[in-house]
């Protein structure tokens, strides 16, 4: 193979070249637009993305501070506002709030920074749809207070508030609670009435606290149909607003009288079993939550009992609802089922007030074959369902009552039918040995039968194939 050598001609005319350099820019517009399509996110079209901004398939940036903005983009479609996970606003100085609709489309929204803008207004509803928000960063804005119940439903793990001429109120008091340490890393400060200067960290005020919510009784034990009363007693400077949350429970009444609230309920029933009722108390400084669970003690019903089915084993399905558990008796043709390592019941799932599961049949033969009844029970009351449950058709020649694998496990004896295939095994194998011990045989003296001393020579055992052909 003949290296290029200068002078050769290879790469020195003029025609070539043009087609070398043509080459060479095919060959980056491909390279620029295969890293674009693999990156998984190639650049918004001009008609997609606002002309003051640049936008990619995940994220929108606006800086330019001649071509400003007042308000977040709004893209063609909604499809191209929920695949956006990240927005950066710098450098506007006509943006100046959030509303509670400006983000209501950016539902995957996990990052949003809105920095040396004039932003002095957020809403309390701001973010109520994006409930993937993790990082918010309004530095060097000029928002003076800011409420906690923006980021009440959401997880963030990142808040920057630094170059914001915060006030020290009240208000803002929950910024220093939440953030603890991170406002001294962040040199967070306040402005007081006289307009110095103060580290939130440092923040003390009178009658400025956050509120407390007490629920009594803290043990919710009833029996359907019975009645219950709870009070919720709350303190805390401003005075706190009190609020009720309840889960399915259906018929209650409320009275509340200054910091004391009493709920009471009536005509408990099974659907109340595991709800959760709690009592909040909010004030400008935050909240505060005291819950209890309530317990229902109900009698047990079958609300399913399913034909048979095969899946790995066979299996009876049931649900059953009760408080507290229930027992479980199955019966067979009016004959109690022992349980064992062949048949046995299996819990698979408890959701809602509910036990889900079967009776797992392991191999059943025709001996199984019958009507089923389930018994449930607790302390409170019982139930009963019946089923019938087929497996296996009938053989003609059927003496034997029962399968052998439900036979005693716990003796070393074992059945007859067992020694007599043992006995079968042992001719089987000796008669193999014997044919084999014969053939070696054979073969010995086939092979070396012309120079025996005992003169056998001239056939093979019966056929007339002279010894030394068959040597050969």
């Amino acid at each position: 193979m003949s290296a290029l050598r200068p002078g050769s001609g290879a790469l020195s005319s003029p025609g070539r070249r043009f087609g070398s350099w043509r080459c060479w820019w095919w060959w980056w517009w491909v390279l620029v637009v295969g890293v674009a399509v693999g990156s998984g996110d190639p650049w918004m079209s001009a008609e997609a993305c606002p002309s003051s901004c640049s936008c990619s398939s995940t994220r929108i940036s606006c800086v330019d501070p001649e071509r400003g903005i007042n308000a977040f983009p709004v893209l063609q479609t909604e499809a191209e506002m929920e695949n956006i996970t990240d927005i950066y606003i710098a450098n506007q100085s006509s943006f100046s709030s959030i509303s509670d609709k400006d983000l209501h489309y950016y539902k995957n929204l996990r990052n949003l920074t809105v920095t040396n803008s004039r932003l002095t207004y957020v809403s309390k509803l701001a973010f109520q749809n994006n409930f993937k928000l993790q990082y918010l960063n309004l530095k060097d804005n000029n928002l003076s207070s800011l409420s906690w119940r923006i980021f009440k439903h959401l997880n963030i793990s990142y808040l920057i508030l630094s170059g914001n001429p915060l006030h020290c109120s009240c208000e803002n008091m929950w910024i220093k609670l939440w953030l603890g340490e991170e406002a001294d890393i962040q040199e967070l400060r306040c402005i007081e009435d006289g307009g110095a200067r103060k580290l939130l960290s440092r923040l003390t005020l009178p009658n400025c606290e956050v509120p407390t919510a007490t629920l009594t009784p803290s043990n919710l034990t009833k029996m359907e149909g019975e009645n219950m009363e709870l009070l919720c007693t709350t303190s805390g400077v401003p005075s706190p607003e009190l609020f009720w949350d309840m889960i399915r429970v259906a018929y209650y009444e409320i009275a509340t009288s200054g910091q004391t609230s009493k709920l009471q309920l009536f005509n408990l029933s099974s659907t109340d079993h595991n709800s959760k009722i709690s009592c909040t108390a909010e004030n400008i400084v935050g909240d505060k939550e005291s819950s209890v669970v309530l317990n229902i003690l109900f009698p047990p019903k079958i609300t399913k009992l399913s034909d048979a089915i095969p899946d790995h084993h066979w299996c009876i399905p049931f649900s059953v609802t009760g408080n507290p558990k229930p027992t479980f008796k199955w019966s067979q043709n009016g004959k109690p089922v022992k349980e064992g390592q062949y048949i046995f019941t299996r819990i698979h799932d408890y959701a809602e007030r509910e036990y889900h599961g079967c009776l797992q049949l392991d191999s059943p033969t025709h001996i199984n074959n019958g009507r089923y009844k389930l018994e449930v029970a607790n302390p409170y009351g019982t139930d009963e369902k019946e089923v019938d449950a087929h497996f296996m058709h009938m053989p003609s020649d059927a003496t034997d009552p029962e399968p052998y694998y439900y036979a005693d496990q716990t003796t070393d004896t074992p059945p007859p039918n067992q020694r007599e295939d043992r006995v079968a095994v042992y001719v089987v194998v000796g008669i193999a040995a014997v044919a084999f011990t014969g053939f070696l045989v054979m073969l010995i003296i086939l092979k070396f039968g012309g120079n025996s001393k005992f003169g056998i020579k001239g056939c093979v055992l019966f056929h007339n194939i002279p010894v030394e052909v068959v040597s050969h």
